[in-house]
């Protein structure tokens, strides 16, 4: 077994693609509108989904906000280097819900930056 996906619902699917492509750097690997659910998919992801989970993206025509609520959490992405990576999302025009450095009782460098339908990122360093 593996993990596939993660799905999220968005409100702007053509932002949201925007922002995980042009800000993150991901790819869009698929894309499919469904007419009768009234409904359309986009799987992003840093490689193609036979070796990678990736994340789909969920447009349901005519909602343009969601509730996050307080169960989900966040995604977590590694980089090479937290600093690095968050400065270059900040010139992207991401935005930094938190600037990089230790988290809190550890030593791991984490930053956290939101997607445009305010769910959050969190990008950790690599492990060396």
């Amino acid at each position: 077994m593996r993990i596939l996906h993660t799905m999220i619902r968005v409100g702007d699917l053509d932002r949201s693609i925007k922002f995980y492509t042009e800000v993150l750097g991901m790819k869009l690997l698929r894309r499919k509108d469904y007419p009768a659910g009234e409904f359309t998919l986009a799987f992003i992801g840093y490689g193609d989904e036979a070796d990678n989970t990736v994340i789909e993206l969920t447009y349901n025509w005519g909602q343009d906000r969601y509730d996050i609520g307080n169960g989900f959490g966040h995604i977590a992405l590694e980089v090479d280097d937290v600093y690095q990576a968050t400065e270059a999302i900040r010139n992207r025009g991401g935005k930094i819900i938190r600037d990089a450095g230790p988290m809190n009782a550890g030593t791991t460098i984490i930053s956290f930056v939101e997607d445009p339908d305010g769910y959050q990122i969190e990008l950790i360093g690599k492990k060396h």
